[in-house]
């Protein structure tokens, strides 16, 4: 972990809910605490969900209808399988494996995730058209945060 992902860390860090991080990464190990536990009282904005634990989940509201589990409102989205910094091609110098318009099949790679200097493949989850790619390249995905809009095929 180089200074750079120290700082966007921290930066992360500072603006999520979260009180307490811990990470190890061979002989460096990164402890992040907040000074106050808890959060003052009044009215705040809200700040982003911390880097490292799963969004909670809506409730629906009473008068609405459930809905279908997975179901999205903007349609279908492929979603960042962890916490890591999302890149659209293997190489600043190289084509991005996808582009909005572009048609792909289950299994094809549309973007690496680099996390704790290990890079991920990010397949497409099924037949689909890019919609829109919701996700700039080079910034940090949070588990679970949308990375591309798509229709399904």
């Amino acid at each position: 972990m180089d200074t750079k992902e120290i700082m966007a860390l921290m930066d992360h860090f500072d603006t999520s809910h979260a009180v307490c991080l811990k990470i190890r990464e061979g002989n460096l190990a990164v402890t992040l605490k907040k000074a106050e536990a808890y959060p003052k009282a009044g009215p705040q904005t809200p700040g982003p969900a911390a880097l490292f634990t799963a969004p909670a989940s809506p409730q629906p509201e009473p008068d609405s209808p459930p809905e279908e589990p997975g179901a999205d409102p903007d349609g279908a989205v492929i979603r960042s399988p962890l916490v890591g910094t999302f890149y659209h091609s293997a190489s600043p110098d190289e084509p991005p494996f996808v582009t909005v318009g572009q048609t792909v099949h289950q299994g094809e790679t549309i973007g690496l995730l680099e996390a704790m200097k290990m890079m991920s493949e990010v397949p497409a989850p099924f037949d689909c058209v890019i919609e829109e790619i919701l996700v700039d390249n080079g910034t940090l995905a949070a588990f679970d945060q949308p990375l591309m809009r798509v229709r399904e095929l």
